[in-house]
């Protein structure tokens, strides 16, 4: 199947010259071809799952989750035909989120999971990695955790650590902390963090997976989780050359 973003002209034309040259790839149940961006490409796993293998072409701006293409179109085709792609598994973020009206729901993220203020106030968050608490009350705007391959988007803008997409972790980095000034921190596969809201009333706060929010949440539980997605890279990609050029030195 080959998916496109419709409001971008680019990935629009991408998509019919793909249908043209590639037609087979319409017909492949287990490949999703995304043209877009990384946010087009996060939409596409949420709505479509993550049984598929998901390939993504670059027609965005940043496109780090994506295959840049460059002006080998012919190169491109034979690939896709040949199916002479690599497919890496890269773990989730899963929350367990508990609401302030009694509900709980569990959330899936293959850049992040976040929470984050909701008014003019600063929010109070309690921290505890694997029932230790780090944090007795944290005030800042909210805090970030991502996996590796997620730590490229929000958690370096907020002035986390950009990490080789391959590693298995899971980066926590807080959003402006006022006091204590909590650095970002990375922990290993099997770590637990929790976080609960104080004075959720009062401060409220929202998490977000991906993008899709949750409102009213008093406590969230985080984790990488057993769920891994599948994205395809053409031939020739390198994931160390790829961080370098978009993200450290852009």
């Amino acid at each position: 199947m080959i998916v496109s973003n419709q409001r971008d002209k680019t990935a629009s034309q991408t998509h019919k010259r793909l249908l043209g040259d590639v037609p087979e790839l319409e017909d492949d149940p287990d490949l999703i071809v995304a043209v877009g961006g990384d946010g087009f490409m996060l939409h596409t796993i949420a709505r479509h799952g993550f049984k598929p293998t998901y390939l993504g072409i670059n027609a965005g701006h940043l496109g780090f989750l994506l295959n840049d293409i460059g002006d080998d179109w012919q190169r491109v085709c034979t690939a896709l035909r040949e199916r002479t792609w690599t497919a890496h598994q890269f773990p989730t973020v899963q929350a367990k989120v508990w609401c302030a009206d009694g509900s709980q729901t569990e959330l899936t993220a293959v850049n992040d999971v976040y929470l984050e203020r909701c008014t003019g106030q600063t929010a109070r968050l309690a921290l505890s990695i694997n029932e230790h608490r780090v944090v007795e009350a944290l005030t800042a705007d909210g805090i970030i955790f991502s996996t590796a391959l997620g730590s490229t988007a929000y958690t370096f803008s907020a002035g986390g650590p950009a990490c080789h997409p391959t590693l298995q972790m899971l980066s926590v980095t807080p959003m402006c902390p006022h006091r204590p000034r909590l650095s970002p921190f990375a922990l290993p596969r099997d770590a637990t963090a929790r976080v609960d809201v104080i004075h959720h009333e009062k401060r409220p706060i929202r998490a977000v997976a991906d993008g899709s929010p949750v409102e009213n949440v008093i406590a969230v539980e985080v984790g990488l989780g057993d769920t891994e997605v599948t994205l395809a890279y053409l031939p020739g990609h390198d994931f160390t050359a790829q961080m370098i050029r978009k993200i450290l030195a852009a």
